[in-house]
């Protein structure tokens, strides 16, 4: 259950700053990945499970692999 929180707050994380680092709101970034942007913030917020449909789509639309999205942080690699 941990791991699985941990692994959606490290994707939310990473997600709102890939989508920030692109320059893209919240709007934008739904638009192009055909999601609702709704959906997308609470995928920012940790709340939603993502699957791995919407992953490939977010990558291709933020030109980011995949795996991305899942990167630890130096700092929470060390936190355990």
């Amino acid at each position: 259950m941990f791991l699985c929180m941990d692994l959606r707050e490290t994707f939310a994380t990473n997600l709102r700053r890939l989508r920030n680092a692109k320059g893209w709101s919240q709007d934008e970034l739904a638009l192009e990945a055909e999601i609702s942007r709704s959906y997308l913030s609470q995928l920012e917020k940790g709340v939603y499970h993502v699957s791995i449909k919407v992953i490939g789509r977010l990558a291709d639309k933020l030109d980011v692999e995949p795996d991305e999205f899942l990167k630890r942080t130096a700092r929470k690699a060390r936190a355990k």
